[in-house]
């Protein structure tokens, strides 16, 4: 099951999936709270397995609203389940509702495949984020 969830529950999952077991005060994102931002839980039997975090921003000087997924996190013992592309069918229904035009990440290169799959176009040469690994930018057009 699909739900909204606070940025506080995003934490666990982003600290051990994303971050190497960091404390969950260094796993916030400065984007968590602010006005557009939703957090989105998979749970399986009561216990959230997969978490992603959109919010409203521009990507460069593209037109229309823009949202950027960030933090997307799938436990390791239920990966490749299905959970994280239900997490994105149902952001893409709230952000189509939000009149935005195009939903974009900082995508690991290790999910490059996953992104491609539900429609992400790569936009960018890969790069690094210190500490994190080699990212690559995509973007998905909403309809």
């Amino acid at each position: 099951m699909i739900k909204f969830i606070s940025s506080q529950e995003t934490l666990p999952l982003r600290s051990k999936i994303l971050r190497n077991n960091l404390a969950l005060s260094a796993c916030v994102f400065p984007t968590d709270e602010i006005e557009g931002a939703f957090h989105l839980g998979c749970f399986l039997n009561e216990q959230l397995i997969s978490v992603a975090s959109f919010f409203p921003k521009q990507y460069q000087n593209r037109q229309g609203v823009g949202y950027q997924l960030r933090g997307m996190a799938t436990d390791l013992d239920f990966a490749g389940k299905g959970c994280g592309s239900r997490l994105i069918d149902f952001a893409m229904n709230e952000l189509n509702s939000l009149k935005a035009v195009y939903l974009w990440c900082n995508a690991r290169s290790s999910a490059i495949e996953f992104y491609q799959k539900k429609g992400f176009e790569l936009i960018s040469s890969e790069f690094e984020i210190e500490g994190v690994g080699p990212h690559y930018e995509m973007i998905l057009k909403l309809k």
